[in-house]
């Protein structure tokens, strides 16, 4: 019997009233709370949301399953951050928890999280039992509505206290910097701006409040989605626009001069930042997917770095294990050793707060200096391609080939940790893989200037989509 539960590389994603149904709901959540008396036979799961079309009924209704079946329940009393409730695993020693949430997807999805009690994505054996539990439960997860109240917590003071242990906002304050925040409609509004309120550091603040449609882009916080905080950054003439997406655990930065920075470049600044700032000389990690550039700035430091698959779960068990100073993804994901195993955008955010009221310097100056100290610089690109299903199942047989050469340029290696990944001697690579969340095939691509990265993205999508019109044309 096959399921319509499929978990991702962070968590259940479908549209809401297609396949994300109360009906299909509560046949995760039964199988979630099958799977948490299997390890613990009284266990107890926080049920969060965030601010979504129908989160907090969906979370409601999760909550009554739990109950149903004898797991305790602590439902959260407002929308939170994935941060925030990660943090609250922790700190309550709970079995894990439920979060609704389709973190940076568009507007007509919603999902749900599932994580453990190391307060880290649930890894793939686990989800795996849950599909299949899923599928055998069918149908028997019927509703039984209750009236009854539960347990409810408030998970932002102890997480907005953790940060105070994590962030030296006492250098952000001294610096006096003009900040904007952009909430994007998202659920980290009334956290960033409440730990830099708490310690003198007054944020501008833009789209705090609930829109269920996201001003219709959704709450990714790519830069296409991010001109309103463009546009506050040069109306209040700021040093810096940070931004989280739906659930806050993604991190979007704008410089003071309006340009957009790449996640991947604030990932390895901030690595740099830590080792230089905190005395962390470990490694970082990251995902397969993310740029090189971490690696140069680990070699400068005399450090390592660990490469993961895609999906922040693998980095989360080396910050768990404190293996790392840092570990992100080139899809706006970061933790830092000390705290949550998870994806963490405020902290992000305040991260670079930080460094930028520290070394005094914007962010683009600073990645000027870091390329010069690595000696080369780094321009990584992802292209997004919603391929026919035919060309799909034509590539992906495709990728099984070993590479001598590919476009005319002699490979270096080839890497199969996440998808095919191969790396050139000028350093340049190619990835390609389908993407766990949604239905497509990313193309990541990294040079050593922007151009010769966007036309390696550009031959790649031509190569992708020529191998598939030469197998049609043997075919006819």
């Amino acid at each position: 019997m096959s399921s319509v539960i499929k978990f991702g590389t962070s968590g259940w994603r479908a549209i809401i009233a297609d396949e994300f149904t109360f009906a299909n709901v509560r046949l995760a959540v039964a199988a979630i709370a099958e799977h948490a008396r299997s390890v613990n036979p009284k266990p107890t799961l926080i049920v969060g949301y965030d601010t979504r079309f129908l989160s907090e009924d969906f979370a409601r209704t999760a909550a009554e399953i739990l109950r149903e079946h004898r797991v305790g329940v602590l439902l959260c009393d407002a929308a939170a951050p994935t941060p925030a409730i990660a943090y609250e695993i922790l700190r309550r020693k709970t079995d894990g928890a439920i979060n609704f949430t389709a973190s940076h997807n568009p507007a007509e999805y919603n999902g749900l999280k599932f994580s453990g009690a190391d307060g880290c994505p649930a890894r793939p054996e686990v989800t795996h039992d849950i599909e299949a539990r899923a599928a055998k439960l069918g149908e028997r997860a019927a509703p039984k509505h209750s009236k009854e109240e539960f347990e409810r917590i408030d998970p932002r003071g102890p997480y907005v206290e953790r940060l105070a242990q994590l962030v030296h906002f006492e250098t952000i304050r001294k610096a006096k910097l003009v900040i904007v925040y952009d909430a994007v409609h998202g659920c980290g509004a009334g956290y960033l701006d409440r730990a830099l309120t708490d310690h003198g550091i007054a944020p501008k603040v833009i789209r705090a409040g609930r829109d269920v449609l996201f001003d219709g882009t959704g709450p990714d916080v790519v830069e296409t989605n991010l001109k309103p905080l463009r546009e506050a950054i040069a109306a209040q003439n700021a040093a810096v626009g940070l931004a989280t997406d739906g659930d806050a655990d993604r991190f979007g930065m704008i410089d003071a001069d309006g340009t957009w920075m790449p996640p991947n470049h604030i990932l390895a600044l901030l690595y740099d930042y830590l080792v230089e700032t905190r005395g962390w000389r470990m490694p970082a990690a990251r995902s397969v997917a993310t740029s090189h550039l971490m690696d140069a700035v680990a070699r400068l430091h005399g450090t390592t770095v660990y490469q993961t698959p895609v999906g922040f779960k693998y980095i989360g068990e080396l910050i768990e294990k404190d293996k790392i100073a840092l570990g992100g993804e080139e899809s706006a994901g970061l933790s830092i050793r000390g705290h949550v195993p998870e994806k963490d955008g405020i902290l992000a955010c305040l991260l670079v707060a930080e460094m930028i009221s520290e070394r005094r310097a914007s962010i683009s100056e600073q990645l000027r200096m870091l390329f010069k100290r690595v000696g080369r610089e780094y321009w990584p690109v992802r292209t997004n391609l919603h391929l026919p299903e035919e060309v799909q199942r034509r590539t992906i047989a495709r990728l099984k080939d070993n590479f001598g050469s590919f476009l005319g340029r002699r490979v270096e290696s080839e890497d199969r940790t996440d998808g095919l990944k191969l790396e050139f001697a000028d350093g340049s690579w190619v990835l390609m893989r389908l993407s766990g969340t949604e239905p497509l095939l990313r193309v990541y691509t990294e040079a050593a200037t922007l151009d010769a990265s966007v036309q390696l993205a550009n031959q790649t999508r031509g190569w992708i989509f020529d191998a598939a019109g030469e197998a049609k044309k043997k075919a006819q």
